[in-house]
């Protein structure tokens, strides 16, 4: 926990206070980048439950809003106002921690490098760096950097604001989009604060590494909310770099997805100026044919062309020695941090240490107290206990002794008692056998001196019947 705070801050001191954050579903709209939309409501018919809506910050300030797709690893579209043309400033890409892992502590975007471990399953739902290493494509910015200046141009290097490109295609679209920005869009808008921004990208069946899906077509939106406004939709395709095809924001919003409305109440469509319509597109066909749009003369524009030149050839090498300069002085204060993080990580982790092995100590120590505290209770109710039960044994003890003792006599006593009774109950009884077995003696001599004369008579009338003839029978 300890490491996780102290890499928190330095994540915060190296990335610049940049933050990418990911708007929640209770939100309304981008939350404080509602800003960046034509009366503040972004547009409609992107309802899949994989695009994530990002309000893009820097600093603590909003800079521009990103609808990205989870499933396509691009942004569906960017909306952006125009601040400053400014000149290309040194790439520091950045990743959104909270895409891949929601539940992660980093709000904030960082660089890819120095995430480490600290975020699960990076990359599952974003592209990364490695995904364009050796692919043949690069990453171009739907919001493009060169529109920005100062902070606005730093929040623009993050890859939920970068689409693969090829390098000829990303130079064409930057180079046409600045172009159409600055020539033809700003001059005709009554206030640069009311003209409203969207590029966006159409992902095609192509995939990078079989991850990042390729644009099939890139498109700009703009919408000049003010007094006589215009919109107008730019659209190239990514198999011509040359071809820019204007068209209106209807023509545009069909070729999107079904139910797309990319502006509140098409930009003003009933108070729209058809004049200065008509205006951006003539400009626009201008810059689409290779003519220069304003009103300097050539002489004056070439002349001010070679100052700047000269100028440039003259300070290049101060500008050189200067950012050589800076470089040292971030690698420094770099190395600074990380030395002091490091002695900070081992004094906080020494110190939380000994905490920690104190308190283990103490409630070791309280523990062992507050069972021997209650302890003491119970051990005297249980020798309580075990007294009244010993004082109830020895009186079961004596009782059972008295009975005995006291059952021998009583019991002698009652048998003495009981023999006349029982002598002169048992001497009907010992007649009443004696008379039985007399009776019995005699009929079973009876029965005997009469089986005896029976078997007599059988066997003389057998013999007589054996020996006397038959015929004497009848004398």
């Amino acid at each position: 926990m300890k490491a996780s705070i102290v890499f928190l801050l330095c994540i915060s001191v190296f990335a610049g206070f940049s933050q990418g954050r990911v708007v929640r579903e209770d939100e309304t709209g981008f939350a404080e980048c509602n800003v960046f939309f034509s009366g503040q409501v972004p547009p409609e018919g992107f309802t899949e439950p994989f695009h994530v809506k990002i309000c893009q910050q820097y600093n603590k300030e909003p800079r521009f809003a990103t609808l990205y797709s989870t499933k396509d690893k691009i942004p569906l579209y960017s909306a952006f106002k125009f601040t400053k043309p400014a000149q290309s400033e040194e790439e520091n890409w950045l990743v959104e921690p909270q895409i891949d892992d929601p539940e992660n502590d980093l709000h904030e975007m960082v660089h890819e490098a120095d995430i480490g471990g600290a975020v699960a399953n990076l990359g599952a739902n974003q592209a990364l760096t490695s995904d364009y290493v050796g692919s043949g494509y690069e990453r171009g910015l739907l919001n493009p950097s060169l529109l920005n200046e100062k902070d606005f141009q730093v929040a623009t290097y993050t890859l939920t604001n970068a689409v693969p490109l090829n390098p000829a295609l990303s130079k064409s679209w930057h180079r046409d989009i600045g172009k159409v920005v600055e020539q033809a869009l700003i001059p005709h808008c009554s206030k640069m604060d009311h003209l409203y921004l969207l590029a966006g990208a159409v992902p095609s069946r192509v995939q990078v590494k079989g991850k990042v899906t390729v644009p099939e077509s890139l498109w700009l939106a703009a919408c000049c909310d003010a007094p006589e406004g215009w919109s107008l939709g730019l659209v190239k395709k990514t198999n011509d770099e040359n071809s820019l095809a204007d068209l209106m924001v209807g023509e545009l919003e069909k070729q999107l997805l079904p139910g797309v409305h990319l502006f509140k109440g098409n930009c003003g469509k009933d108070k729209q100026s058809q004049k200065k319509r008509e205006a951006v597109l003539q400009a626009v066909s201008q810059i689409r044919s290779g003519e220069q749009v304003g009103t300097n003369n050539d002489q004056e524009t070439k002349e001010n062309g070679l100052v700047r030149r000269v100028a440039g050839i003259i300070a290049t090498p101060f500008i050189k020695l200067l950012e050589l300069l800076i470089y040292i002085f971030v690698e420094l204060v770099k190395f600074v941090f990380y030395f002091l993080w490091l002695v900070v990580k081992r004094v906080v982790g020494t110190i939380l240490g000994g905490v920690c092995s104190l308190w283990n100590g103490m409630v070791s120590y309280l523990k062992a107290i507050s069972m021997v505290l209650i302890s003491i209770p119970y051990d005297v109710g249980r020798v309580i206990i075990n007294i009244f039960l010993g004082f109830l044994q020895i009186v079961q003890d004596v009782m059972s002794l008295t009975y005995r003792i006291l059952s021998i006599p009583v019991g002698f006593v009652l048998h003495l008692a009981a023999f006349p009774y029982r002598s002169i109950c048992a001497i009907p009884s010992v007649l009443q056998d004696m008379a039985a077995g007399i009776m019995g003696t005699f009929s079973l001599v009876i029965d005997a001196t009469a089986a005896v004369l029976h078997g007599f008579y059988y066997l003389a009338w057998h013999i007589l019947k054996r020996f006397v003839p038959k015929g004497s029978s009848g004398d």
